[in-house]
């Protein structure tokens, strides 16, 4: 039951009909040259799944808080033009929505678009290692002046038929920045004290509010824990809740941690619901000032409703962000209240498709959603002209998005894979510890293709038998994935040198020292199953406690590092050629699991050549010219894959039209992401091929 999920409460003057926001997320889609078509439909399609509440992405209110060329900025009147269309959209779905009030401070780009080249502004003049760059510290005109730019974003999203604003102040922002000792270095009204550094953000919101007037509901969104070293101290947070309550705050929305954190913060090594603590810490300091009535939000780390239920059971948050989830599942509210969680599709904490791209200028989307970012390109279509039948041929995850675009679209779709079960190599990363959920995506997707009519066999490896069946078919997607790649290298026959796959699926069976030649994601992800426990995740309190987060926050939390298990018994190197362990992973999850790997005693080498494979192990060259042995019981292969094909020539001398997606398509840097966009893609071009045949056919 999700009873207090359900209750509608009251933001100021707006009454929201449950607690679920659908918070921010920047998605590239802002600044596109479509009349904020795109925009739109993204939005709309949440909401018609059943968002209440939606928070867009950062608007610069001025050219200089831009957080990169793909951040749309108010005085752009494009960028207002499409806001306003996204607003109507939203109205006519039935939703609510507010726009994201956003300055990026330190954290802007060095010449970004309307700056005339000029450094980003902030408090201070401090390196930000996320911009790469020294800020120019702001003059008291140009702080006044940021505050007004502010005040006048908010009267712009009122006449642009915004219901709310939320102004942002969290995640190292420039508003955030005005608060941290580390970064606010100034002696003069707006910092040299913890009154002075609170003086920004609390003018910023007098400004709004007077702005808009009373009526107009002003959603702030706070620092609860900035988790950097002489970030904002607890004290100040707790104070700064309670003066912007005074100066007329209508919720607090909680964030945490900045991009330049030690501390893991929206990873999947993240239990669900940590950061929840924070909130309602926020909470209880409004109680002790009188003002319990003002809403507070939790964020960050919910991908369930049943969490978000949990934690507003408590009664010290009032409504939970979820803003990635919206992304995997834009009906999660909807499914969830009809009482069918199991189907909703989870978001997995993977960062590659949302988080990573959100810092370039590549649309945000989502690997188990690939339509996320792109509804309008691809439009849901229940009831084709002419309903078709086609064949996938694989059930990787690129095949199993195939199979339910097709069928969602209206069509007849039989899926066939070789393997015994589903989900191909994503089975291998379900195996490793903390990615549970990966698991969950096949289980999902294969539970909707059976609610869709779909049959999937398993065991059957298409062949030249079958091609009289397929050849009625109005086409064929090949999604047949990829083979381990077996590299030309002395002594890989011997009998205690394995592949991947086969280390996967029994890696009970490996010896106490173990050498992975090859250093890509799949190598860093059989490093954490191989040197991991069978343990059960921790909770979010024994997350936190590892950390050095206790229940009074301390002013330096600990790092990552120090958060990592203890060495395990498995003696562990991985190896690689050239460029780094891990390079393919995302920039927002591999400092965390290389981090991991390195707690736990994994040794890593780079720029090395490889021998050969010797009885007791793996010869390298370093690239020093020394030589030397791995010593090694057994030696793991991870050194990329090769497309299976062999379908394709079947397909194609039969003269049967096919798309391949995955890694039927290439091998080369292939990613789970890539996967399931292909699939995605593959589908609606085989169906495209076929109505065109329909077409000539009936001139």
């Amino acid at each position: 039951m999700l009873d207090h999920v359900f209750r509608p409460c009251r933001i100021g003057g707006l009454t929201v009909p449950h607690r679920i926001v659908m918070g921010a997320m920047h998605l590239n889609l802002e600044t596109l040259d479509d009349g904020g078509a795109a925009l739109a439909a993204f939005y709309t399609e949440r909401v018609r799944g059943g968002a209440a509440l939606v928070v867009t992405g950062g608007s610069a209110v001025d050219p200089a808080g831009s957080g990169g060329p793909g951040y749309g900025v108010l005085d752009d009147a494009k960028h207002r033009s499409a806001l306003r269309t996204a607003a109507r959209a939203v109205h006519d779905a039935g939703g609510l929505i507010a726009l994201q009030l956003f300055h990026a401070g330190r954290y802007a780009l060095p010449g970004a678009p309307g700056t005339d080249g000029a450094p980003p502004l902030a408090p201070s003049a401090v390196y930000s290692r996320f911009s790469r760059t020294v800020p120019q510290a702001m003059t008291e005109g140009q702080v006044t002046e940021t505050v007004a730019a502010f005040a006048r974003g908010a009267e712009r999203a009122y006449e642009l038929g915004f219901d709310a604003v939320e102004v942002m102040g969290s995640e190292g922002y420039l508003i955030n920045q005005f608060t941290a000792p580390l970064t606010n270095r100034r002696d003069d009204a707006w910092g040299g004290d913890a009154g002075r550094r609170r003086r920004f953000p609390v003018e910023v919101l007098r400004a709004v509010r007077a702005a808009v007037g009373p009526a107009f509901p002003v959603l702030f969104r706070m620092s609860g824990a900035d988790l950097v070293e002489d970030g904002t101290p607890w004290e100040d947070t707790a104070m700064l809740a309670v003066e912007l309550a005074d100066a007329g705050a209508d919720a607090l929305a909680v964030g945490v941690g900045w991009h330049e954190s030690p501390v893991p913060t929206v990873q999947a090594q993240v239990p669900a619901g940590t950061w929840a603590v924070y909130a309602q810490r926020v909470k209880r300091a409004l109680r002790a000032a009188g003002h319990g009535t003002v809403p507070v939000v939790a964020s960050n780390r919910f991908n369930r409703l049943a969490q978000a239920e949990e934690v507003l059971a408590g009664g010290d948050v009032d409504l939970v962000a979820m803003a990635r989830p919206f992304l995997a599942d834009p009906a999660i509210v909807d499914k969830s209240r009809a009482g069918d969680s199991a189907s909703v599709d989870l978001c997995i904490a993977c960062n590659e498709a949302c988080i990573d791209r959100s810092f370039g200028t590549e649309r945000v989307s989502c690997l188990v959603n690939p339509r996320a970012g792109h509804e309008h390109e691809f439009p849901a279509r229940p009831s084709p002209a002419r309903r078709g039948s086609y064949a996938v041929i694989g059930a990787g995850l690129a095949g199993l998005e195939a199979a339910r675009t097709l069928a969602r679209l209206g069509h007849r779709v039989e899926v066939y894979e070789a393997a015994d079960e589903p989900g191909g190599q994503f089975r291998l990363a379900a195996r490793v510890p903390g990615k549970a959920d990966f698991a969950e995506t096949v289980r999902r997707r294969s539970r909707e293709l059976a609610g869709l009519n779909v049959p999937v066999h398993l065991g059957h490896r298409v062949g030249a038998e079958d091609v009289p069946a397929l050849r009625t078919l109005d086409g064929v997607v090949l999604a047949t994935g990829v083979r381990p790649h077996r590299p030309d290298l002395p002594g890989v026959d011997l009998p205690h040198v394995l592949d991947y796959a086969r280390a996967f699926a029994d890696p009970g069976a490996l010896g106490p020292r173990v050498a992975v030649i090859g250093g890509g994601g799949i190598a860093v992800d059989l490093a954490h199953l191989l040197t991991g426990d069978s343990a059960p995740a921790p909770t979010p309190e024994e997350f936190l406690a590892s950390l050095s987060v206790t229940a009074q926050p301390p002013a330096v939390p600990g790092s990552a590092a120090t958060a990592a298990p203890a060495v395990g018994s498995r003696r562990l190197t991985v190896m690689r050629r050239s460029g780094r362990i891990g390079a393919g992973i995302g920039p927002s999850t591999r400092w965390v699991v290389m981090a991991e790997l390195r707690a736990r005693g994994v040794r890593l080498l780079t720029d090395v050549t490889y021998e050969e494979i010797t009885r007791d192990g793996v010869v390298v060259v370093a690239a020093g010219g020394e030589r030397r042995l791995i010593a090694a019981d057994h030696v793991v292969l991870a050194t990329g894959q090769e497309s299976r094909r062999e379908t394709a020539a079947v397909l194609h001398r039969a003269g049967v039209p096919f798309e391949t997606a995955g890694g039927a398509a290439d091998s080369r840097s292939l990613n789970a992401v890539r996967a399931t966009a292909q699939g995605l893609r593959a589908a609606h071009r085989i169906v495209q091929r076929a109505e065109a045949r329909w077409a000539r056919r009936a001139e």
